[in-house]
């Protein structure tokens, strides 16, 4: 049902976007689902945030809380809820059972399993059913999730440090820090709310890093690293090697090294024999492995061959406030790019934000109606 929302279920519905980011890091490959319960009265007498490990889901959570005062009021639910048995018994089974009489929810859940079903059981049991309370904010909270659903692979958001002039580093691809120390944490939050982090052989090869989630936030599993490294120029020597047994590190090489592989191997890296071109099938890897999203970090041609197969689902550039110049100095984008401007990627819903001196420009990828 569609209509004008009032102030307070606008207020409680934000709350429980609120409860569902609490979830950041730690729902994957799950959702991300808050619920508020108001009394009849108009008080709220439960909250919930759903967390992977705590397998409670977030309805049933504030409906224990608000224990008998939940008959008669209302839900508002950030997510659809689940009306079929997975690892726990049906959400839609606890509202019903605790006499909640109307619903409030932003979206439909994109899993085909629950899909519009939730909404369905509950209506079929009296129910009133509000959707479309916040309906955007919901879904950019969830667009992970989204993605994983409805493009059956992972999430890409390709992030890219630059200068004002579009450059990556200093010429001959030396490894250069551009990003003042607030972009520097900013990046950590960024990766804190992805499953993996991907970078080039190159990347690797010349800076060395580490990629690794230092926000300080909690987070269910460690980030996975992922190198596109057909060269296998990723040694036995490298952090990434070094610390491989202690964090997932998949290496995607077409390289016959056998040698270098077992090397690697040996050390904890996993090697899975893939062209590293051929991205369709590497997002296809990632997702059997559960990872429901990738922040893609570079370099230059990783990027443009993103970019090229149209497989970028959120663009993020942080641009420091210098001129690095030169013909040589690799930008940001690299590739075959576009052939005409009407082949040009296209962006919408731009956010500029502001962080120390620094401007991060992020941005969706507008689909055309032929793709």
């Amino acid at each position: 049902m569609e209509k004008d929302f009032s102030q307070f279920d606008l207020e409680k519905t934000r709350r429980a976007l609120e409860l569902a980011s609490f979830g950041i890091g730690r729902v994957s490959p799950s959702p991300l689902v808050g619920c508020v319960i108001v009394a009849q009265g108009g008080e709220t007498v439960g909250e919930g945030s759903y967390i992977y490990e705590n397998v409670t889901h977030a309805e049933v959570i504030a409906l224990n809380q608000a224990g008998e005062k939940a008959r008669g009021g209302t839900a508002y639910v950030s997510l659809e809820p689940h009306a079929h048995t997975g690892r726990t018994p049906p959400c839609t089974d606890a509202l019903i059972n605790a006499g909640i009489r109307r619903v409030v929810c932003p979206v439909e859940d994109p899993n085909p399993l629950v899909s519009g079903k939730g909404f369905q059981v509950l209506r079929e049991n009296g129910i009133e059913v509000v959707t479309g309370i916040l309906k955007d904010e919901a879904a950019k909270l969830n667009e992970k999730f989204c993605v994983w659903h409805q493009k059956a692979r992972p999430f890409v958001h390709l992030k890219l440090a630059m200068s004002l002039d579009g450059r990556i580093s200093l010429r001959n691809s030396v490894s250069t820090s551009l990003s003042g120390k607030e972009s520097a944490a900013r990046v950590q939050d960024l990766r804190h709310e992805h499953d993996a982090i991907l970078v080039g052989g190159n990347t690797a090869f010349v800076d060395n890093p580490s990629l690794t989630d230092r926000s300080g936030k909690p987070r269910r599993r460690k980030l996975a690293r992922v190198v596109l490294d057909n060269r296998l120029r990723v040694s036995t020597d490298s952090t990434l090697a070094q610390t491989a047994k202690d964090t997932p590190t998949i290496i995607f090489s077409a390289s016959d090294d056998a040698r270098g592989i077992a090397n690697l191997e040996k050390l904890g890296v996993e090697v899975v024999r893939l062209n590293a071109r051929n991205l369709f099938h590497i997002l296809n890897e990632l997702k059997t492995r559960s990872l429901q999203s990738v922040l893609v970090e570079g370099g230059s041609e990783v990027a443009g061959a993103f970019c090229d197969a149209k497989l970028v689902d959120k663009l993020t550039f942080i641009v420091a406030p210098i001129v690095i110049g030169g013909s040589h100095a690799p930008l940001a984008i690299g590739g075959n790019g576009a052939h005409s401007l009407d082949n040009a990627m296209r962006f919408r819903d731009l956010e500029i934000t502001k962080h120390g001196e620094d401007f991060e420009f992020t941005s969706y990828p507008q689909i055309r109606d032929e793709e």
